[in-house]
């Protein structure tokens, strides 16, 4: 292809397509492996390795501040908030870490009016009617007396990640299912999906040269809102479907019954869940040396398999050169990840249980999962939902669409995070490419005035729903790539970090979205239709989106594409 093509560049459009810095190969080679190297803290564990990595900068630290104004290539002792090319200033004490962030916010917990049951003096919005308020009862108390499922250390560890990614050191990543099920549980399906989100994980590190957040929308991800309370069939009318948490999708007046005690069994299955989360990512199976063995199948038979390769290749060049130094790559750092898991705040019964006060820190903490997101049918300011949220420690998110002005933005971030805590507020943005182009700036523009810390991530899949004419609920994959191009062309025209991607996907070769290398087309969505929520990107699919993000952040850093 011509270098000027805009398909070199899928997330660029022609009007936003930036000339790339022209520097010399061994440059590039050189930031990749030390930006790889430096996100692996390996300079704290080898002498030579720091000595060496400190030679090669000074030799090329000048032509690095002149091919871009990034930091991510510089060494941590070198990185701060501002660019580095800055005019003298008086010497003042060095800007707060991100752990000193979290830290301040933890030791000041002063906020006596909230319990985690004073949602219920608020309304409401998209919760379960129960019948028997003692089966409510029995079901909290079960729950109440269960061990959390996630720790405040954990937590904690995750907000110092977003804290640093609101400045601009780092990407989240958040992928997982619509909405888990009870039937579909198995070791494999959580296993496909954690080792999509690993590759796709590696891809955008060595693309960015920043870290990559990983979390899943896993253990936990079981209820869902609804425009109707009810479903008509016919003549019948039963309530709707909501989430195995709350009920079951068979269309009989038992199953689409409000159940409490299927809290109980979501724990359960949510437990398991993170057993099997946390073996994958301590046990080895996170092991960076196998990335080939990472491949899945259906990867390795089509072209971006081979795109992938090629990434693949470039890994092995870097930890063939740390082998040949000495560098343990056996060493923990190479083996083992760091893994969250997260979910939609929805059913508070649920959220309340699982909340519990953290010894050494005084704070509440929600131990049902590391992060919760408010959704945008709940997100009303005198509402339940936010009430809850703004009193436990733990990071949160809320999904803004086009409905949101920037006033009411404003209030928003001030309820869920008012001390303005880096990393503790993320806002998920759903509106559709058009949409997005058109309102996007003004909430940017109300946050940096009233100089806000928030972190910016994009959910392209929500806003580009539609029905085919045969009724099946789809995506279309190039809708949800003009998405992702939107969100960057809008930050890049107002100077603010693009800090993440929110997906529905699965690591199994399902048929729900159209388009993509993929080929799945509307005449072959049925042949693997499983999803009982909203249709979810594949793997390959998800891989894709990968490769085309990595490629719009490695031009915004200035770094060659991938595939060069």
């Amino acid at each position: 292809q011509e270098e000027d093509s805009p398909s070199r560049y899928p997330l660029y459009n022609d009007k936003t397509k930036q000339e790339k810095p022209r520097t010399h190969t061994h440059i590039h080679q050189f930031n990749n492996i030390q930006s790889f190297c430096f996100k692996k803290r390996i300079q704290h564990q080898h002498p030579t390795f720091t000595m060496m990595m400190k030679n090669m900068q000074a030799c090329t630290l000048g032509l690095l501040l002149a091919a871009s104004s990034s930091q991510a290539f510089a060494p941590r002792e070198m990185r701060t908030r501002q660019p580095l090319l800055q005019p003298l200033r008086v010497a003042m004490e060095p800007p707060p870490t991100a752990k000193e962030v979290v830290d301040e916010f933890n030791n000041n917990n002063n906020d006596n009016d909230w319990s985690p049951d004073s949602y219920k003096k608020t309304k409401i919005s998209q919760g379960p009617k129960y019948e028997d308020p003692a089966e409510l009862e029995e079901a909290v108390s079960i729950l109440e007396k269960n061990s959390p499922l996630v720790f405040a250390g954990e937590v904690r560890s995750l907000h110092e990640q977003l804290a640093r990614a609101t400045s601009g050191q780092g990407f989240l990543l958040m992928g997982g299912d619509c909405a888990e099920a009870f039937n579909e549980f198995n070791v494999d399906h959580v296993r496909d999906s954690f080792r999509v989100i690993l590759q796709m994980a590696l891809v955008l590190t060595f693309g960015s040269a920043m870290p990559v957040i990983k979390v899943g929308r896993m253990a936990g991800q079981f209820a869902k809102p609804r425009s109707e309370p009810d479903e008509v069939r016919g003549d019948v009318s039963l309530p709707s479907y909501r989430g195995d948490i709350i009920n079951t999708e068979e269309f009989t007046p038992e199953a689409r019954r409000h159940n409490p005690h299927n809290m109980v069994r979501a724990y359960h299955q949510s437990a398991q869940t993170l057993n099997i989360l946390r073996a994958f990512s301590t046990g080895g199976y996170a092991d960076i040396s196998r990335l080939h063995a990472w491949n899945l199948d259906f990867v390795e038979n089509t072209p971006e398999g081979s795109r992938y390769r090629k990434f693949a290749d470039k890994v092995d060049e870097s930890l063939r050169f740390m082998k040949a130094i000495g560098v343990d790559t056996g060493a923990p750092a190479f083996t083992k990840t760091d893994f969250y898991v997260a979910h939609e705040c929805l059913l508070l019964p649920y959220e309340q249980a699982l909340t519990r006060k953290d010894s050494t820190t005084d704070r509440w903490y929600d131990c049902s999962g590391h992060m919760l997101w408010v959704g945008e049918r709940t997100r009303q300011l005198d509402g339940a939902h936010l009430e809850f949220v703004r009193g436990i420690g733990n990071p949160l998110g809320v999904k803004i669409s086009d409905k949101c002005t920037p006033e009411e933005l404003i209030e928003i971030i001030d309820t869920m995070n008012p001390q303005n805590i880096p990393g503790r507020l993320t806002i998920i943005v759903r509106m559709g490419a058009e949409k997005l182009r058109k309102n996007l700036p003004g909430l940017i523009r109300a946050v940096q005035r009233e100089g806000k810390s928030v972190l910016w991530i994009s959910d392209p899949v929500h806003g580009n729903t539609y029905k085919t004419e045969s009724g099946i609920k789809t995506r279309s994959f190039e809708k949800i790539r003009d998405e992702l191009r939107a969100f960057f062309d809008v930050h890049d025209e107002m100077g603010s970090h693009p800090g993440g991607v929110h997906l529905e996907m699965t690591g199994e070769d399902v048929t729900e979205c159209t388009g993509g290398l993929s080929g799945v087309t509307e005449a072959t969505l049925a042949d693997r239709y499983h999803t009982y929520c909203d249709p979810r990107l594949n793997g390959q699919q998800a891989l894709e989106l990968a490769f085309l993000i990595a490629e719009r952040m490695r031009i915004r850093t200035g770094l060659p594409p991938i595939d060069e």
